[in-house]
């Protein structure tokens, strides 16, 4: 198991950041290598929903499995993915200052792959494009977002 953890200030509130991050619908905007997500409720998450998020490595695609353990709107989610990575991903939405106009942004993956060729295509392919890099693009990403949202 990995852990990679990793935080940004951003200028824009808790709730909206919230609203930007606690979407999945989003993660394409986020990173190249999600290519859809599918099974979200109009309604949002919620504790026990499962979605499923569609991944592309280097031509190959699969769907990995997402299930919402915890959901503390405006500040704490809990979510473990399953398939061809298996991850418990937190995230938090803090206010930065009293006038509720900036928020710290955090991340915490504790990640594995699952044995297996498909696993250890996955896993080299991590390795070579460097796991706290993606993290940090997909971070810069959510923080674009909800600043462009204000």
């Amino acid at each position: 198991m990995s852990v990679l953890e990793i935080e940004t200030e951003v200028d824009a509130p808790p709730d909206l950041v919230w609203k930007v991050v606690s979407d999945p619908r989003n993660l394409p905007k986020w990173d190249r290598r999600v290519a859809a997500v599918r099974g979200v409720p109009p309604t949002g998450l919620e504790p026990g929903i499962e979605y499923i998020t569609e991944l592309r490595f280097m031509g190959v695609r699969t769907g990995v499995k997402a299930n919402v353990l915890e959901m503390e709107p405006p500040r704490y989610a809990k979510i473990r993915v399953g398939g061809l990575l298996d991850a418990v991903v937190e995230t938090w939405v803090e206010p930065l200052d009293g006038a509720g106009k900036r928020s710290l942004l955090r991340h915490r993956v504790d990640y594995s792959f699952p044995g297996g060729p498909l696993g250890d295509f996955a896993a080299r392919a991590i390795r070579r494009l460097g796991a706290q890099a993606l993290i940090r693009r997909g971070v810069e990403s959510q923080k674009r977002q909800a600043e462009a949202s204000r």
